[in-house]
């Protein structure tokens, strides 16, 4: 860092438990996938190929020896694996994911309904072989899951082998935890993250105001998902209080204001200290 700024948070190093920032691909070109290697590596934690854009990718081999020669994981988006149990393909899921030397797996039912039963048998299964990211929550706007549910299903799902378990937001950020207009339902999350530590949950928070209330709420090593490739940059810098969304949740502001009296509480400079 060319800078050197006190009290900035402290942030986890890779390979990381918490403070993870997964990104979302939706189809990268290898050069664009090499650009955000060579740029974010230090910031990326895991890959997700949006859905099912794997199957649809000329580039794919490649795109994944570049993800490997930089060390980052990636993973399916969990409908991908929706479509083979939907087609009654799962063997044919896990072998390819092998042939692929994918190491992590998403488990999902957004779309395709599982019962709790067979959701759980799934990620104990694939846990054996892969490291599960399992997602909660419907890509139906209109279905609301209550916040005991959600608790439930998480703490099912990370006694069954689960690594993570993805808060669901989709792309768009605007169901799961978020309302349609994408604001935060900020009584789920409190009641979730009351009875589960939130090192235990990956955050899906597309739009930048859903990942500065994150960082906001439970710091700079929130675990966060469904980043876009343009934005682990910008993400990272809200994480540290690198932008004015965050600016003043970390740092040491009221010593800054004693020692300048024309720094107003809001981040304004007075004219007189200019």
């Amino acid at each position: 860092m060319p800078f050197h700024l006190n009290h900035l948070p402290e942030r986890t190093e890779k390979p990381r438990d918490h403070g993870i920032t997964m990104v979302l691909d939706k189809g990268l070109s290898t050069r664009q996938a090499e650009d955000l290697c060579e740029t974010s590596v230090g910031l990326i934690d895991m890959v997700k190929l949006g859905w099912g854009t794997s199957c649809v990718s000329r580039n794919l081999d490649k795109k994944l020896q570049i993800y490997r020669k930089w060390n980052i994981p990636v993973f399916m988006g969990g409908t991908l694996l929706e479509a083979c149990l939907l087609r009654d393909q799962l063997e044919h899921y896990i072998e390819t994911l092998k042939q692929l030397e994918i190491g992590y797996v998403e488990i999902s039912d957004g779309t395709v309904r599982l019962s709790e039963k067979r959701k759980l048998e799934l990620i104990n299964r694939l846990s054996r072989h892969f490291t599960v990211l399992s997602e909660i929550g419907s890509k139906d706007p209109d279905e609301v899951i209550p916040p005991y549910i959600w608790v439930e299903k998480i703490e099912k799902e990370l006694d069954a082998g689960s690594w993570k378990v993805i808060c669901e937001a989709r792309e768009s950020g605007s169901v799961g935890v978020f309302r349609p207009n994408g604001e935060v339902r900020a009584g789920l999350i409190e009641e979730i993250t009351t009875r589960i530590s939130p090192r235990n949950l990956i955050f899906e928070a597309p739009r930048k105001e859903q990942q500065a209330w994150f960082v906001r709420k439970f710091g700079s090593n929130v675990n966060l998902g469904n980043i876009q490739p343009s934005e682990v940059i910008p993400v990272e810098t809200l994480r540290l209080g690198l932008r004015s969304e965050t600016l003043l949740a970390f740092g040491s502001p009221i010593d800054a204001f004693r020692e300048n009296p024309g720094i107003h509480g809001n981040g304004t400079i007075s004219q007189e200290t200019e």
